[in-house]
């Protein structure tokens, strides 16, 4: 299972209001990044055929199986600051991540 905060939930929004696209966030893991594996955000029409779907106030969130490993008891946030602003992922299948949060290993 994996929780998305209000405030991310309002941002996706946003993201497929602003890029006219009807269907859902897809979170995943691939390989790269400074820690070994980093997040993959991308907006897609449909789910795959396997694919794990939640949906949190009308917003759609799918996950593969490969990634859901890594990312089961996830929360994704959405943080504002003065230096930076974007998607936060607290994940507590991470042993590391490197100092931006974009990457990480389990």
């Amino acid at each position: 299972m994996i929780q998305v905060t209000p405030k991310a939930v309002q941002k996706i929004k946003e993201a497929f209001a602003e890029h006219s696209v009807n269907g859902g966030l897809r979170l995943g893991v691939q390989g790269g990044g400074c820690s070994g594996l980093s997040y993959l955000f991308r907006l897609e029409t449909q789910p795959r055929p396997n694919d794990n779907v939640y949906e949190f106030d009308g917003v759609k969130i799918f996950i593969d199986p490969k990634s859901l490993l890594y990312l089961d008891g996830m929360t994704l946030d959405y943080k504002e600051s003065l230096l930076h602003s974007g998607f936060a992922v607290e994940n507590p299948n991470a042993q590391k991540s490197c100092g931006c949060g974009a990457s990480f290993s389990a």
